[in-house]
Parts: structure tokens; C-alpha cells; sequence
């Protein structure tokens, strides 16, 4: 790739995401650089706890309303709203619209108000792309619609983290390839996540994810079952959250779970690391995925992985290289592929090898965000030749 010349001195690059607490964990990377490339960098998201550590980074925040789900259509209007009215506001360079309904809405108000140059981004299709109801069905349909429209425009580029996306936008969706970049995933920090000592003990495997029904969850309980009465020494821990978005698996069915004693209910997690550290397995049964955090910081961890043959999971997950890949929605050759690994320590520490190489090589943050801030070059460049 040849690295476009525009400079990004002086540049005001406007970042909209849907949390304060999204951009703390995907995008903060990107933000330091440009900050450190002399752009004046502005972070619009639904603001809870940790606007003031955006504001440590050097980085301006502006409040807006967005909820990540939901379908009320008054407060939907009033998030596009807010947008137009920022983006006249700040007269952005560029505007960088991270996930579904900012990718939307802020296309919508950057053509506009006239932004001169939009990237986008989604981190994978998401359950609007991989549900089967009417109602998802038909807002498929509304937003492949809507992408063919606004992807397709001469300023705008969408950022996939994997072919199988790139291709679905294109065939679905209509959007031209030339309006698509692969960038994989938002990198991961290989100092913080580096190969730690396994707990003593039986082997634990680590699923790492948001409590969704399309994250695997269910499947990955049945198999921790099956292990269970096969007599397999082995510890499940589930860790992390649930949420509002409709596939979030209720509080009571974990804790139901966690009595049960098949699978350990960990709960939202600030150490992940350290549950990588203490652990010989990463596990995420995915329905899809664009390309999992969750999956890169277990590589860079040094953890085998067992995952599902779908978009986004294979791309780090790489059968019989870094993990062990299974069919999707499948319990016996989920179970299966975890008792291989929790008895075969050699295969462990083989691909666990593997995993951590591959991320050196492909993943590790610096990559990600100098692919990235060339893409931002590359599109002011071509904007200001107009």
C-alpha cells in the first residue's frame, strides 16, 4: 500500500460511536494518534462514566443521545438531530461512524451538512444480519436499501474486518468494492495481553463475551454438560455482560446456570487479562462475527482457541494452526473440541504458539492504527484534489 501524503496537522477528525465506554475499548488507539499527528480530535457517544478518561487522552467529547438498541423511531430522529446540529457545529474534516446506527445516522447528517470525507465502520453484521424473524427480515431489507445509497458515495469508505462481510455487502447490498477497505479488527495490545501461567487444576476454558444467544452461550452450556458427564476435568467460565440487545440472555437463566455448577457465571470482568493469564483455552461459539476482540487478546495471550467456522471467528481462529474450529450451533463437536485441547497439553501449547505469532504478525495494535490513519490520508487527500 502506498501511504496517501495528506498531512493530518490541523485536521478536526470527528469519531461517533455509541458508548463512552465502546471507544475506551476499540478506538482509544486511533484517537492517541491522531492526536499525536496534530488533528483536533472530537469523540461523540451516549456519555456514562467515562468521558473524563476520553478527556485525560487529550481528546474533546461531545455528548450525544443514542441508544445502541431499540426501535424508537422519535428517539432515533432525535439522535439524527443531534448529529446534523454537532456536525455544523464542528465542521469535521473527516467523521469516522463506528457500529450500525451511527453508520446510518451520521451518513445521513454528514451528506447533509457536507462533511467532506466519511469512513464508517461495523464490527461485524450483527443480529439484524443473522436473525430469521419478519421484523428482522424487513429491517434487513430497509438497510441494504439504505447502504446501497450512502455507502456508495464518492467521499465515503467502509471499513470490514473480513471478506465474508466485504462480499456480503457487495452482493446484498449493492455497494461498489472500491467503497470497501478491509482493516482487521481494532487491534490488541500485545503487552497487556501476553502469555501468562496456567491456574492449577483442571484446564479452564475462558468465554469471554457479551451474554447473547448469538455469541454461542447456550451451545457452549449444553457442551459443558456433555463434559461434565463424560467425566472430562475441565472448567468453563463464562465472563461478561448482559445487555439490552435482544438476543441478551436474562440474569436469571446465569444464575440458574451458575447453581447448576456445569459452567462458571463470572459476570462483567475489568481483568480479562487475567482471566487469559490464569487459563489454557479461549472458547466463543459465535454465530458471526466481524472479527472478536475477545478471540485477538486470547491469541496475543497465548491461549488455543476453540471457536465456530463463521465469518469474523476463522479469521484468528485457524483450524488446526491457532484452535480448533467446530460447526456453528452444533454442542457434541463443540464439546468434542474442548476436551481435545483440555487433555493434549502439547496441542495447547502448539497453537498457542501459533496464536500469539499470528497476532504479532497481523493484529497487534500499531498495524491496526496505521492502517487505519492511512486510510483517513488517503481519503482527504483524494476529497481535496476535487
Amino acid at each position: 500500500m502506498v501511504t496517501a501524503t495528506a498531512s493530518l496537522a490541523g485536521k478536526k477528525v470527528l469519531i461517533v460511536v455509541t458508548e463512552d465506554w465502546a471507544f475506551l475499548l476499540h478506538r482509544l488507539p486511533i484517537g492517541r494518534a491522531l492526536r499525536d499527528a496534530g488533528a483536533d480530535v472530537v469523540i461523540a457517544a451516549r456519555v456514562r462514566d467515562d468521558a473524563e478518561r476520553i478527556r485525560a487522552a487529550g481528546l474533546r467529547v461531545a455528548p450525544i443521545r443514542l441508544e445502541r438498541s431499540g426501535r424508537n423511531a422519535l428517539y432515533d430522529f432525535r439522535t439524527l438531530h443531534d448529529l446534523i446540529k454537532l456536525y455544523r457545529r464542528e465542521r469535521p474534516d473527516l467523521v469516522h461512524h463506528v457500529a450500525l446506527k451511527p453508520v446510518l445516522y451520521g451518513s445521513i447528517a454528514a451528506w447533509f451538512t457536507g462533511v467532506p470525507a466519511v469512513v464508517n465502520a461495523l464490527g461485524g453484521m450483527g443480529f439484524l444480519f443473522i436473525a430469521t424473524s419478519p421484523t428482522a427480515r424487513a429491517l434487513r431489507s430497509v438497510i441494504q436499501l439504505l447502504f446501497r445509497v450512502i455507502l456508495n458515495r464518492r467521499n465515503s469508505r467502509m471499513i470490514l474486518q473480513n471478506p465474508d462481510d466485504m462480499e456480503l455487502l457487495t452482493n446484498a447490498a449493492k455497494v461498489r468494492r472500491d467503497r470497501l477497505v478491509l482493516i482487521r479488527g481494532s487491534g490488541v495490545d500485545i503487552d497487556d495481553y501476553a502469555p501468562g501461567t496456567p491456574a492449577d487444576g483442571p484446564p479452564i476454558a475462558v468465554c469471554a463475551s457479551r451474554m447473547l444467544h448469538d455469541k454461542g452461550i447456550v451451545e457452549l452450556v449444553e457442551a459443558a454438560r456433555m463434559l461434565k458427564g463424560r467425566g472430562v476435568a475441565i472448567r468453563v467460565r463464562l465472563v461478561g455482560p448482559t445487555d439490552d440487545n435482544p438476543a441478551s440472555i436474562s440474569e436469571e437463566v446465569l444464575t440458574r446456570w451458575a447453581a447448576e455448577g456445569a459452567v462458571e457465571v463470572v459476570g462483567p470482568s475489568d481483568d480479562v487479562a487475567g482471566e487469559y493469564a490464569r487459563a489454557s483455552i479461549a472458547v466463543l461459539p459465535s454465530y458471526r462475527e466481524g472479527l472478536p476482540k475477545s478471540l485477538l487478546e486470547a491469541a496475543a495471550s497465548g491461549l488455543p482457541m476453540v471457536s465456530t467456522d463463521v465469518p469474523g471467528c476463522r479469521e484468528i481462529c485457524r483450524h488446526e494452526e491457532t484452535g480448533l474450529l467446530v460447526p456453528v450451533r452444533t454442542v457434541e463437536p463443540l464439546a468434542d473440541a474442548l476436551q481435545r485441547l483440555a487433555t493434549d497439553p502439547d496441542l495447547r501449547r502448539r497453537l498457542g504458539a501459533n496464536a500469539r505469532r499470528v497476532v504479532e504478525q497481523d493484529f497487534a495494535e500499531p498495524i491496526i492504527v496505521a492502517q487505519t490513519l492511512d486510510l483517513y490520508r488517503r481519503l482527504l487527500d483524494e476529497t481535496a484534489k476535487r
